[in-house]
């Protein structure tokens, strides 16, 4: 089965054909960096990651492009606020979102163009909708005229034109031929940054950035868009009108993730609702984070709570614990080169990744019996399929990003110690001093040590939880 994508555009689950074979030109709606990044904002790094990754290891080439929303209304009111540079709010932001990103193993994206860094072809595309009819200068600003775009205005929303809100992105909207008329270029206000256009200074409007940013990177057509549903209106709305309008195809697909709510409502500052990656990190590893985040099919609303934060922890535990005991009986080796056929058909399944992880975790039952029975081919058969499919969605335990290593880490001299330990307590077994012996496992225990008799052994990992 090829993959297949929901497609907002078209309501439909459509089969995914790139426009050019082998190739996909993929652009995610990045940070307004206005505050630090909470886990809604996080959860959505994590889902696009694992469609880059199910691309890259379906055998396309993916130019990966996530912009930088680095000036706008809200993180100009913030820098006044704190009475900052608002390029220090927007920088210093945005190199927390890349952390927090980085932390929770995303890929880095192909780009991740800033919209100050791109207002030659913000001009360039305002003159082409002036030129088409769809765009006025109007009180020092530029507007995008809906009405000219009425037929097709409102398809993605899924709305008719005469029902939308007005655009409440401007404050001279008696200057606007239609309430609904949205901002492409905001004309200059004292104190604000400015960049000089053939209609006056001024700064972009925040959905004109996008279309600029994405055609340059990956065409006048390309394939996937994605974004939060709370963007398909208006943001995404008016991003395809303001490019179709100049002539160009835009995005062919359109994705769009749930949000992450507590107690079923939106994450926001001014709820005080905000679950920051630091509170996680207080509950769960990086990967167990991960694990969460990705659990849920992204198209699912996800409402946290620290028990499915501690389900999802035992869930990768458990994956965990087999590739660990697996590796240590048979050694590491490499991942499997072919995946599981439902593993692939679940991600093929409009990325179904809760099908998917059902797959490992079957994979997984699968090998715990095998190795109670030392039944060592099939343990290291299924280490090896696990290992590929958490892999393809960036948990794979021994991946260097998630196991122990570098310079720092203490786990060999905790290892020496503990073996010394442990064959202390052996040899007491072996003279039947079952009293040294317990003495020797509950001061392990104490200090975070968990020992494990096996059929190979004792073994030892840090408690964790």
């Amino acid at each position: 089965m090829s993959l297949r994508l929901y497609d907002t555009s078209t309501r439909t689950v459509r089969t995914f054909e790139p426009l050019e074979e082998g190739r996909v030109g993929m652009y995610v709606c990045g940070a307004t960096p206005q505050a630090t990044p909470h886990i809604g904002h996080l959860r959505s790094g994590v889902i696009y990651d694992v469609l880059l990754r199910w691309l890259r290891a379906s055998g396309h080439q993916v130019i990966f492009t996530r912009n930088v929303t680095d000036i706008d209304d809200k993180i100009l009111d913030v820098a006044a606020r704190q009475d900052v540079p608002w390029f220090a709010v927007a920088e210093g932001n945005q190199r927390i979102f890349t952390r927090g990103y980085e932390t929770l193993g995303c890929l880095p994206p192909t780009v991740e163009p800033r919209a100050t860094g791109h207002v030659p072809e913000m001009i360039v595309l305002m003159r082409r909708l002036m030129e088409n009819g769809h765009a006025y200068a109007a009180g020092g600003d530029v507007y995008f005229d809906v009405r000219s775009w009425a037929d097709r205005y409102g398809a993605l929303s899924n709305q008719k034109i005469e029902n939308m809100r007005s655009a409440a992105d401007s404050p001279n909207e008696d200057c606007k031929r239609d309430p609904r008329d949205f901002a492409l270029w905001k004309g200059a206000k004292p104190g604000e940054p400015s960049w000089e256009t053939p209609w006056g200074a001024g700064r972009p409007g925040w959905h004109l950035e996008c279309s600029a940013m994405a055609t340059k990177y990956l065409g006048p057509t390309f394939d996937i868009h994605g974004g939060g549903v709370d963007l398909i209106f208006p943001h995404h709305e008016n991003e395809i009108a303001q490019s179709q309008a100049a002539g160009d195809g835009f995005a062919r697909y359109w994705m769009h993730n749930g949000l992450l709510t507590i107690d079923g409502e939106k994450m926001s500052k001014s709820l005080g609702n905000v679950v920051l990656l630091t509170d996680l990190l207080d509950r769960a590893r990086p990967v167990e984070v991960r694990y969460y985040l990705a659990s849920a099919h992204y198209r699912s609303l996800m409402d946290y709570s620290d028990t499915a934060l501690a389900e999802a922890v035992s869930a990768y535990q458990r994956i965990e614990g087999f590739v660990t005991r697996a590796a240590e009986v048979t050694g590491p080796g490499e991942p499997a080169t072919t995946l599981p056929q439902r593993f692939v058909d679940a991600m093929n399944d409009d990325l179904g990744v809760p099908q998917a992880l059902a797959v490992v975790h079957e994979t997984v039952r699968e090998g715990n019996n095998a190795l109670a029975s030392n039944d060592l081919e099939t343990v290291r058969g299924h280490l090896a399929a696990v290992r590929a499919m958490t892999g393809v969605l960036g948990l794979d335990p021994l991946s260097p990003e998630w196991s122990a290593g570098g310079e720092d880490d203490l786990h060999p001299v905790v290892d020496a110690l503990v073996k010394v330990a442990l064959e202390q307590r052996q040899a007491a077994r072996a003279r039947k001093d079952y009293a040294a012996a317990d003495a020797v496992r509950d001061g392990l225990t104490a200090a975070g040590i968990v020992v494990e008799d096996t059929p190979h052994g004792p073994r030892w990992e840090l408690k964790r939880g």
